[in-house]
Parts: structure tokens; sequence; C-alpha cells
């Protein structure tokens, strides 16, 4: 939380990692479990939100999506990364719940192709993205984009230059991350749309 409240006062948009609880209540972490966080081995999709009661960010407690909303309250652009882990199924109505009625600019992303299509079904009035990692083949990366049908992509830094990142841009913007130094920053400002950055990476 003082991340993101660093981020409001510089008036920087805010990426952050979301995962689903036991009880359907979706939290700002990004790990599968506590332990490098937190020291902890709870896993977060086994747990309910009272069961991670216990676990400290910081100071804090793990936040809620619902706390990062009221922090911000529509200031800057939130984008927000899905980690899916079995739960497939449960993400559309959970964030239709806690986001539906939130009036700031977001998008909702992930990369796993399947949220793109079910939010594309079930939700479609929301901004849905895809992640592409590097590593992803060419035959897995044009499914991945035909299954999610994304308003945008956010791609590994290291495939910008890439030809099929050219094409993607004349259809959609393209997200990259992450810049970390001012030179990855020079090269990203020319060949993406937007640039997901910290530390030395910060404009």
């Amino acid at each position: 939380m003082p991340a993101f409240a660093a981020a409001l006062e510089l008036g920087a948009g805010i990426e952050c990692d979301l995962r689903l609880t036991a009880d359907d209540r979706i939290v700002v972490f990004h790990d599968a479990d506590g332990r490098r966080m937190c020291g902890s081995p709870l896993q977060i999709g086994l747990s309910t939100l009272a069961g991670l009661d216990q676990l400290r960010v910081g100071a804090g407690p793990i936040p809620t999506l619902e706390s990062v909303l009221e922090m911000v309250g529509g200031r800057v652009p939130l984008l927000l990364e899905v980690k899916v882990a079995g739960d497939i199924w449960r993400w559309t109505p959970a964030l239709r719940r806690v986001l539906s009625g939130y009036r700031g600019p977001f998008g909702v992303m992930s990369f796993d192709p399947r949220l793109g299509r079910l939010l594309a079904i079930g939700w479609p009035a929301v901004r849905r993205g895809l992640v592409v990692g590097e590593r992803l083949s060419p035959l897995k990366r044009r499914l991945a984009q035909w299954l999610a049908s994304p308003d945008f992509l956010a791609v590994d830094r290291a495939s910008l230059g890439r030809p099929w990142v050219a094409r993607a841009r004349r259809r959609m913007p393209v997200y990259s991350w992450t810049i970390r130094r001012p030179d990855e920053r020079r090269q990203a400002g020319v060949q993406a749309d937007a640039l997901i950055w910290e530390a030395d990476g910060r404009p």
C-alpha cells in the first residue's frame, strides 16, 4: 500500500497482481503462497481472507482489491494482472462484483488467454489484455491471441523489435514489461505504446 500511495503522489498508473482466495475474495498479491513475501507456506488460493489475516506485507495485511480501489479512487489508471491457479471459472463473477461500480480507468490482463475469452463473453465492456512472454512459441502465441481476443497486449521487453509485435501494434496498443533502466525506457518508448516500469525505469 505505501508503494501505491507513492505512485499516486507521482501521478503514475499502477500495475498490480491479483489472486483469488478460497472464499472468492480478490487480494493484491503476486505469489501463489506467502513464503517469499511473508515467511509463511500458506497457499493464497486455499485460504480464506480471514485465514490470510495473520500474514503481513511490511507492516500491514495483504491488501484486498477493494482497499486498493478505495485508496486510488480513480485518480490514476489501474492495470490488474490476474494470476489464474485452477480457479478460472470463478474469476469473472469475482471481478464484476468488485469492479463493476468502480468509476476510474482500469484494464484486466492475464497470461491465461481463457480469462480474456470468459471476460469477452461474461463482461464484454471491460478492457482486457493478454500478457505474452518471450518464450511462447509462435503457434501458441497466435492461438492465445485468437482465444483471448484482447484489446491490448502486454509483452516481455525482450520481444520488442520482433516483427509480430510491430504487426500487433497496427491492431491494438502494446504495453511492455518490465522496464527497469533508462536505456530500456529509451528503446521501449519507441517500440511500445505504454511502459510498465519500476526502479530506474521511471520516466
